[in-house]
């Protein structure tokens, strides 16, 4: 189980270093291409759109696939995505390399995790869940700061390129240690859309995309808010990033702890927690001490709520978890693209830069009423099933 983990980890580390990356050569991009800051960061939405597109459609049809030879090849699409835009000579053709880099991440998520779920104890899937996703949290804590060190020295092609690099390395990983699994199902593509007529995981689904949208709007402008509102310097950037994957590090383990042991109301009072943060990221943005201590809290409490969710997913998806998964990755991303455009008109022609916190608290509350409101429904139907005794 642990090399199993350890070799979907190292693949996830290269895709959450391809997504995030771009907040901090987001700057460097616009400058190399002539392009506006928001123009770059639709990249964000491009590669988010793939994930939209990928995670349903994919799922659906490499679902009577073999998982190791699935994953394989969804490596291998990943890689040439990032070359391409590593050598993409224009605007146009790197959003088409990043949306084809995102078409295959919701799948690989997909059946990464639902591998994680099947070797965890009872009452550890969180946990299992949370140790993958530690990949995540890596890829914020040292490729994003590193892919970002790259591209302000060496260019932010060969930011692209080492991404790229980092997927062909835990290839022959993945190959000797993932165990072989069968596919998902054998059934038709009917019956696995079924599972989306349950309203558990419908709201489920919805969580996902409404509790982290708040949050990603602000990490997708971060480098133009430390350096705009918070007064550093670009050089100080990929250290800040430094500081907020060491925070989603720690939150990623947190989440996983407290929901193995109370999973609703544990990701409800986190997206409580992380409204209020993002009120006082607002309140003392001037302050660059505080600023540097709260982006540490914004990545801690921004990953603490990811094992939660995602395994709130698994449990109410049934017959069909790694599709479900796979849409509910969907889901995440299209918060994101959703928040690469909101970001920029809130800067272009809404109140400005400043208020991006006080937007992305806003949303975060929106997040933390789809999570009471499951929450309620779920001690509704305890209600009825012990009067029904």
């Amino acid at each position: 189980m642990r090399l199993s983990l350890f070799s979907l980890l190292l693949v996830v580390f290269g895709l959450t270093t391809g997504e995030f990356v771009i907040a901090g050569i987001l700057p460097d991009v616009a400058a190399g291409l002539s392009v506006s800051v928001p123009a770059a960061g639709l990249l964000v939405s491009a590669y988010a759109a793939g994930m939209i597109v990928g995670g349903p459609v994919v799922t659906v049809l490499t679902a009577r696939v073999a998982r190791k030879p699935l994953i394989t090849g969804l490596i291998l699409v990943s890689v040439l995505g990032n070359l391409g835009s590593a050598v993409a000579p224009g605007y146009a053709l790197l959003l088409f390399s990043r949306f084809v880099a995102g078409l295959v991440v919701a799948t690989f998520f997909a059946v990464g995790i639902a591998i994680a779920v099947s070797l965890a104890e009872p009452g550890k899937q969180a946990s299992a869940v949370a140790k993958l996703t530690l990949g995540l949290n890596l890829g914020i804590v040292l490729g994003t700061p590193l892919g970002t060190f790259v591209g302000h020295n060496l260019g932010w092609r060969a930011t692209f390129a080492a991404v790229a690099l980092s997927s062909l390395i835990a290839l022959p990983l993945v190959s000797k240690y993932v165990p072989a699994r069968p596919a998902a199902t054998t059934g038709s593509v009917l019956g696995e859309l079924r599972v989306f007529a349950g309203r558990d995981l419908r709201w489920a689904l919805l969580l996902t995309a409404a509790g982290n949208l708040g949050v990603v709007t602000v990490f997708v402008y971060i480098t133009p808010l430390l350096t705009g509102l918070s007064g550093f310097g670009a050089e100080a950037v990929p250290w800040l990033l430094l500081v907020y994957g060491a925070g989603a590090v720690a939150g990623n383990f947190l989440g996983g702890r407290l929901a193995d042991r109370a999973l609703l109301p544990s990701v409800a009072a986190l997206l409580a927690a992380l409204a209020g943060v993002l009120v006082v990221c607002w309140l003392l943005s001037s302050s660059r001490p505080a600023a540097a201590v709260l982006t540490f809290v914004l990545g801690l409490l921004a990953f603490a709520i990811i094992p939660g969710m995602q395994t709130r997913v698994v449990t109410t998806a049934g017959a069909a978890p790694t599709l479900a998964v796979a849409v509910n990755a969907s889901g995440f991303q299209l918060a994101s693209a959703f928040a690469g455009w909101l970001g920029g008109w809130v800067i272009e022609d809404g109140p400005g830069l400043g208020s991006l916190y006080l937007v992305g608290a806003a949303l975060t509350v929106a997040g933390l009423g789809v999570a009471l409101y499951s929450l309620r429904r779920d001690r509704a139907v305890v209600w009825y099933c012990m009067m029904g005794r």
